[in-house]
């Protein structure tokens, strides 16, 4: 909602008492987990809940794939957990794989799985998916996307991603404004990731753009820079501003819902000789019926040894008391 991440307007204070609503349901439910009154479930291996306390995209599967890559290299082997947004499946848990598509699983865990190849395992109940990965993959520490407020899978590290430049927005609880949970929760997770700014006390995320590449998975190069583009994402505009930052002049510029369930039909809109370019989330949704002319663009996440190194001494830590 554009409203959220503006001054507070008089007539939204009409939305506070279903906000003080939520504010309360979600306290109640965070101190009955706390509390074990309510049931949840325990994994014998590490889990780390990458999240955010505000709707919208802040850049967490580009924090999500950085970190796995990280955890590859120190010779961990990663496995990933999803709600998998915007995907139906006859059967959960589902094992993404190769064959699986973003209308099953949802567009972030077939891309998460595409650029990395380890286990990725959806399931609306995210405690069902982390049990499936630790009893039939060969992990060793489970990495959530998202579910900070899923409290019915306790996790050993919670990682929190804000987006830099909108932040917390009016700083109200939704509906008022974007806030999931109120400001005082980041004070009780572990890690906060700046996506894009640096601000003081948090740890500080670039992403950085790659060469585009072809949504039907040939190998060439776009030269053309006078192209259209196209996002569902939670924030379309970082996208678009990414583009013009990589020298691109957008003639045609379109938003989608997240997560929208791509058809030829949205394409129709767009002028056929002029390339068009998507995110790497939206491209996993088009491979089938993707035109030459249709681009990505891969973003990778660039993360501070100021965090990477404390993180990896507590993971290890946790590991060795789990054993």
């Amino acid at each position: 909602m554009p409203f959220w991440y503006q001054p507070t307007l008089w007539w939204t204070w009409f939305l506070f008492p279903l906000s003080l609503l939520m504010r309360g349901i979600n306290a109640v439910r965070y101190f009955c987990y706390r509390n074990k009154w309510l049931k949840s479930y325990q994994s014998t291996l590490p889990v780390v809940v990458v999240g955010n306390i505000s709707v919208g995209g802040n850049g967490k599967t580009p924090f999500v794939i950085s970190l796995c890559e990280i955890l590859i290299e120190e010779g961990y082997k990663p496995g990933v957990i999803s709600r998998g947004y915007g995907g139906k499946s006859l059967h959960y848990p589902l094992l993404v794989e190769s064959s699986t598509t973003g209308k099953e699983a949802g567009d972030e865990p077939v891309l998460i799985h595409k650029r990395l190849n380890i286990p990725v395992v959806v399931d609306p109940v995210r405690a069902n998916a982390a049990a499936y990965l630790a009893d039939h993959c060969d992990v060793d520490v489970i990495i959530t996307d998202d579910g900070l407020q899923h409290y019915a899978l306790q996790r050993d590290i919670e990682i929190v991603v804000v987006d830099g430049k909108r932040r917390y927005g009016n700083q109200h609880i939704m509906p008022m404004g974007p806030l999931r949970e109120p400001l005082s929760r980041l004070k009780t997770v572990d890690y906060i990731i700046n996506n894009g700014e640096v601000h003081h006390d948090e740890f500080t995320m670039l992403l950085t753009p790659s060469d585009c590449k072809r949504v039907d998975g040939e190998l060439a190069v776009l030269s053309d820079t006078n192209v259209n583009a196209c996002a569902a994402i939670g924030y379309p505009r970082r996208f678009f501003d990414t583009l013009k930052t990589q020298n691109f002049t957008l003639n045609k510029q379109v938003s989608f819902a997240d997560h929208h369930a791509y058809t030829e039909n949205d394409f129709k809109q767009f002028e056929s000789t002029r390339p068009l370019i998507m995110t790497e989330k939206d491209a996993v949704k088009c491979t089938a019926f993707a035109q030459q002319n249709w681009w990505y663009l891969p973003i990778d996440g660039n993360l501070p040894r100021s965090f990477i190194q404390p993180f990896l001494e507590q993971l290890k830590q946790i590991k060795e008391s789990k054993c």
